[in-house]
């Protein structure tokens, strides 16, 4: 008997681009396996299985968590700065 497939996304952006690729996995597959069937980590040198972060719509999680349909695996970049000291700065500016 063939396996089920489930209907995935993994989605990255940088500043510049944004990218959703839509995937066929096994209903058993977890984001770690998303991620290597996506080939993003080839196209992004600056995302390493070191401190790669990921979510599932935004909720933060780890690679071996078992994917459902419909999920979207989303990779998150390190903020450059912090949202609530930038909101400070231009509040003193304004």
């Amino acid at each position: 008997m063939a396996d089920v497939l489930i209907d995935v996304e993994v989605a990255y952006a940088t500043p510049e681009r944004q990218v959703i690729l839509a995937l066929k996995m096994p209903e058993d597959a977890t984001v770690e396996q998303a991620l290597n069937a996506s080939g993003l980590l080839n196209h992004f040198p600056e995302i390493t299985w070191a401190d790669i972060k990921v979510g599932i719509f935004g909720m933060v999680c780890r690679l071996d968590k078992t994917l459902r349909k419909g999920d979207r695996v989303e990779i998150y970049r390190p903020l450059i700065h912090d949202p609530k000291e930038a909101r400070r700065q231009r509040a003193a500016k304004g």
